[in-house]
């Protein structure tokens, strides 16, 4: 599939394409190697100003029940009230509140991040976004791809197990990474 760049230069609204973007995160289980996990729904708009990206922003909701772990138990166990507890807290958001140029297709974005009920200021560090394209239907297409860490006891994700041999099933520590396309509104 062939693409065409197409110039950007006024203040534009994007649309997360939700068949080609993901939201993964991942953590350490028993202290020795990490376990990935993506969530399947997600939603949400860019506003870009190629001018001036400070002026940008953007807000990402996930559906909490889209989780998936390729392990239906570890799954369920996710959705319930020791983690995410889906039913009262059906999605994670994000909205920003501050865009920082870091170089040439790097930029540093802080905004509310709300897992749980409990909403922290994270930042994420983000490629992109990259120049515009034309899609083979006419649409007119960004990614960027976007990473943050959190200390999930933040959020009141507190659960864990003791490990016989010392140390704790779960890590505190989960790094959260989004790949996105979006599609010009």
């Amino acid at each position: 599939m062939a693409t065409t760049t197409v110039p950007q230069t006024a203040v534009t609204t994007w649309n997360i394409d939700p068949a080609h973007s993901v939201a993964e995160f991942k953590v350490k289980h028993m202290m020795i190697s990490n376990v990935k996990g993506q969530f399947a729904k997600l939603s949400g708009t860019l506003v870009t100003d190629p001018a001036d990206h400070t002026n940008s922003r953007v807000e990402t909701v996930i559906d909490a029940a889209s989780i998936h772990t390729n392990d239906a138990q570890r799954d369920a166990h996710l959705k319930s009230p020791d983690f995410l507890d889906v039913e009262k807290f059906p999605t994670l958001e994000f909205k920003s509140t501050r865009v920082k140029v870091l170089g040439d297709g790097e930029l540093s974005v802080e905004g509310d991040l709300t897992i749980h009920g409990i909403t922290k200021k994270v930042t994420f560090s983000v490629e992109g976004p990259t120049p515009p394209a034309k899609d083979p239907w006419g649409n007119t297409r960004i990614a960027v791809s976007a990473t943050t860490k959190i200390n999930r006891k933040d959020f009141g994700l507190t659960w864990n197990a003791a490990l016989e041999t010392g140390g704790i099933l779960v890590g505190e520590e989960v790094t959260i990474t989004l790949d996105v396309q979006y599609v010009k509104a």
